[in-house]
């Protein structure tokens, strides 16, 4: 099935973070407005057959300097393409504004996530040790070419 990619509302973002098993921590419409401030930001849906697949927002740090804060991908659709098809989405449209690197964070304890960016030329530019190594936090980023 082909994978859709849309513009996201904070409402369906919220509601889907909310189905994925992963995510523990409450999140609502105000504490995503708090996260991104008054940053630029991009918000992205995919759906697979119409049904809501996945979604990433990121947010800019300055004016060359994106960064992919929050994303996730229901099991039911995990090794589909959804989350490499949300990642080109996000980059293409962090390339076309002009941001010069797109960094993101994950854990030890995603290792799809972090396999998925090295494949996609992220390198790895800080390791925060907190918690069990499993929670240790990878910072990693990527030059966008233009």
């Amino acid at each position: 099935m082909p994978v859709i990619i849309t513009h996201a509302t904070q409402d369906e973002m919220v509601s889907l973070y909310h189905r994925i098993p992963e995510f523990s921590q409450p999140l609502d419409k105000a504490a995503l407005r708090q996260r991104t401030g008054a940053a630029v930001s991009c918000a992205l849906m995919a759906y697979v057959a119409g049904e809501a697949a996945g979604f990433k927002l990121g947010y800019a740090l300055d004016e060359d300097n994106f960064y992919s804060w929050l994303g996730g991908v229901l099991p039911e659709y995990r090794r589909e393409g959804v989350a490499q098809a949300l990642l080109d989405a996000q980059e293409i449209w962090a390339t076309e504004n002009g941001y010069k690197s797109i960094t993101v964070k994950t854990r030890n304890s995603f290792p799809g996530m972090l396999i998925m960016l090295v494949k996609n030329g992220y390198q790895l530019v800080e390791l925060e040790k907190k918690g069990e190594v499993s929670d240790y936090r990878l910072m990693l980023r990527k030059p966008l070419k233009r």
